[in-house]
């Protein structure tokens, strides 16, 4: 059984991360830290604008025992049956339990079954070993690489083949 679920975010969510936002440690290994401190407004705002966004899609992980919602993952950039991958774990308590692994299968499954993608990439800073470990169990493969990040590919066929292995 999964530990946890996606759904699409909601405006309501902004409620909770926006407190993310404004957590160092949750932007510590992402490189893109908010240049000012978030508000519930700005939160609120900036989700209901992504939200609509028809080259994206962005769901909120939640825990499938109490539903509790902790953490975002979604596809953005999507064009021409490729899309770029973002995911990040907000509530630190959930950090180290493998639910970005189990996330990250997750919307590999919505993006190569759902939206019929052909390649999904993504770009994780070197010192984010963690994040570098379960790309790398779920498939992606290292593309290129410069001073500071590393771009991994995963494909339409080698998702199909790996899958395969993946607990149910």
């Amino acid at each position: 059984m999964s530990s946890i679920f996606l759904r699409e975010l909601r405006i309501k969510d902004a409620e909770t991360s926006y407190l993310w936002r404004n957590n160092p440690l949750v932007w510590r290994l992402t490189g893109k830290k908010p240049d000012r401190e978030i508000t519930l407004d700005i939160e609120t705002k900036w989700l209901d604008s992504v939200i609509k966004r028809t080259d994206e899609k962005r769901y909120a992980i939640c825990v499938s025992e109490s539903g509790q919602y902790i953490g975002n993952v979604q596809l953005t950039n999507i064009c021409n049956r490729s899309a770029e991958f973002h995911i990040f774990i907000g509530d630190t308590s959930y950090w180290g339990m493998g639910i970005g692994k189990e996330a990250t299968r997750e919307m590999l499954c919505i993006g190569f079954t759902e939206l019929h993608l052909k390649q999904i990439f993504l770009i994780v800073r070197h010192e984010n070993v963690a994040a570098y470990k379960t790309y790398l169990a779920v498939g992606f493969v290292t593309e290129s690489e410069d001073l500071d990040y590393i771009k991994m590919t995963i494909k339409r066929e080698d998702y199909q083949t790996i899958c395969e292995s993946w607990p149910r």
